[in-house]
């Protein structure tokens, strides 16, 4: 599978769920995916989409969607690590920002990424990576913020109540914060510059962050859980895995470990 693969999948994503605008078909509640969501219509649309992209492509892989659980092609291979739409509740809700996320996988650690996509629905960029090639965004190399200013933190609160506190000394720091709902979105404008840290306590799953793992990394930023400690040895399947924290460069990075009063490694 090469980049142009995925980018071909996420074109006609791009295509035909653009087309929907808000209409009640992509609102309508399907059943709860294998990652324990509720699966809405455009879930379904865009894993449909994807599926037959990848099967299109007549190779042996092993699709993991967070909708339709594990899906072997051709006997099964490559680990495909998919989220149809990252941020389906904006979607549903009206409100434009959210994305499909696709990651590959040599093996079952996250360190076996070694291609990553991710495609905005909502104004058609794409960004990905392959691994010790680079990061792009649409047809141009991305790099992190270089200098350690909170300019932007965003985060995810799974449990806000719980998470927001535990992260508030980072976020009151930051001249501005940001809470978007799509993790892999998140990634990918952290790794284009946009944003200084991104940081979810709460446990993710390897969907909500495997593309956006491998596209930070290659645009020059530095990725762990909370704690400071490495996540490339984190399991890649449905259940929820680590925390993260993402950041620009590694000032940044250690510059908000402090703060949280993490040691890591």
């Amino acid at each position: 599978m090469q980049t142009d693969d995925l980018r071909n999948i996420g074109r006609r994503l791009f295509k035909e769920i653009a087309g929907l605008g808000y209409s009640d078909k992509i609102r309508v509640s399907a059943s709860s995916g294998a990652g324990g969501d509720v699966t809405f219509g455009i879930d379904k649309i865009a894993e449909d989409i994807i599926l037959e992209g990848l099967r299109g492509l007549h190779e042996p892989l092993t699709a993991i969607f967070e909708e339709a659980g594990i899906v072997d092609m051709n006997g099964g291979g490559p680990k495909v690590i998919i989220d149809p739409v990252d941020g389906s509740k904006n979607a549903v809700s009206g409100i434009p920002f959210y994305c499909t996320s696709i990651a590959v996988a040599e093996g079952d650690r996250v360190d076996d990424i070694k291609l990553a996509y991710i495609i905005n629905l909502i104004n058609g960029d794409e960004f990905w990576a392959a691994r010790d090639a680079g990061a792009f965004r649409n047809n141009g190399k991305i790099s992190t913020q270089k200098d350690d200013t909170f300019s932007m933190v965003a985060y995810e609160a799974q449990s806000p109540g719980k998470d927001i506190a535990s992260i508030m000394p980072v976020i009151s720091q930051s001249r501005k914060t940001r809470c978007f709902g799509a993790t892999a979105l998140d990634l990918a404008y952290l790794a284009a510059g946009a944003i200084s840290v991104f940081i979810s306590p709460s446990p993710s799953r390897s969907f909500d962050f495997a593309a956006g793992w491998l596209i930070v990394k290659e645009a020059g930023g530095i990725f762990t859980d909370i704690e400071g400690n490495t996540i490339e040895q984190v399991r890649l399947g449905l259940e929820r895995s680590t925390p993260l924290l993402a950041s620009g460069n590694k000032g940044l990075h250690l510059k908000t470990l402090k703060i949280l009063g993490a040691g890591g490694s």
